[in-house]
């Protein structure tokens, strides 16, 4: 009787299919939050997921307008993935923000702009806007801005 040496693939050559795509993933994910519109990027990412009383406020003064119901339809609660596509700039010593989020209405999509400042715990809404594409239109809500 001989005794045959039995060779094992090395690890990546057993590992290859998950390890591979595994890697791309988290460098995609990397370049993402790096990559992001603002200087502060992640943490602004992370607070706007965080105050997502912002967004519901906005949305609910967003669809008490006639407007905005007759062009739109209802806006539908914001996805987690919008927040992450959105741009968001947070300044102030994170007490203002300036945004803007993709959303859904029951007839179409379309963008929500907000601008806020906070008071304490509570955010004082300065501009709330809807805009559509096709046809192009904006529905202002609130803008204590140009006042």
């Amino acid at each position: 009787m001989e005794n045959d040496l039995i060779e094992k693939e090395n690890w990546l050559k057993r590992n290859w299919k998950w390890f591979i795509p595994s890697t791309l993933f988290c460098i995609l994910l990397i370049v993402l939050l790096a990559s992001s519109t603002s200087k502060e990027g992640i943490t602004d990412i992370a607070q706007a997921y965080s105050d997502q009383l912002l967004f519901e406020k906005a949305i609910n003064k967003a669809n008490e307008n006639p407007n905005t119901i007759e062009n739109i339809g209802k806006i539908e609660p914001l996805d987690k993935l919008a927040i992450l596509e959105g741009n968001i700039v947070y300044s102030n010593n994170h007490n203002t923000v300036n945004l803007s989020v993709r959303i859904k209405g029951t007839k179409k999509k379309g963008k929500l702009d907000i601008a806020a400042v906070k008071k304490g715990v509570e955010w004082e809404y300065k501009k709330i806007a809807v805009r559509t594409k096709n046809p192009e239109n904006e529905i202002v809500i609130l803008d204590e801005l140009q006042k």
